[in-house]
């Protein structure tokens, strides 16, 4: 799961981590414009959202995050950081036909977006969970 990401919002290139306070992801709104959203909850914020930067695929459409209200967005990031298991830093390319797929929670007039998350398919990869990107 990415732990850091960047993009670029007004012609200018963003390098944002997860534990940042002022945590943001771009989301692609439906009439082609970027809107900045926060990223997730951390522990120390006041808010009933779910903790964490991520949700997993199967556990949206399990109906675990239903009272929130998901909606699937596109996130226009050019990279994104995970970190292996071993601890190990990577950074990857989004290609740019591709978007890391999201999920944007609302509960009443509060908004946050979380990346969705996949299992991956191949046992011989590093990482428990990677960003479910999409085409178009």
């Amino acid at each position: 799961m990415p732990d850091a990401v960047i993009f670029q919002y007004q012609n200018k290139v963003h390098t944002v981590y997860f534990s940042q306070s002022n945590a943001i992801l771009p989301v692609k709104l439906k009439n082609g414009e970027l809107k900045l959203v926060t990223w997730g909850r951390r522990l120390r914020e006041n808010s009933i959202m779910p903790l964490g930067g991520w949700a997993l695929r199967s556990s949206i459409h399990e109906g675990k995050w239903d009272y929130f209200i998901p909606k699937p967005v596109k996130l226009p990031i050019e990279k994104f950081m995970q970190i292996d298991y071993e601890g190990h830093i990577q950074w990857y390319e989004v290609i740019k036909s591709q978007w890391i797929q999201g999920v944007l929670l609302q509960e009443e007039n509060e908004c946050r977006v979380y990346i969705m998350t996949v299992v991956p398919e191949r046992l011989d990869i590093y990482y428990n969970r990677w960003p479910r990107i999409v085409t178009g």
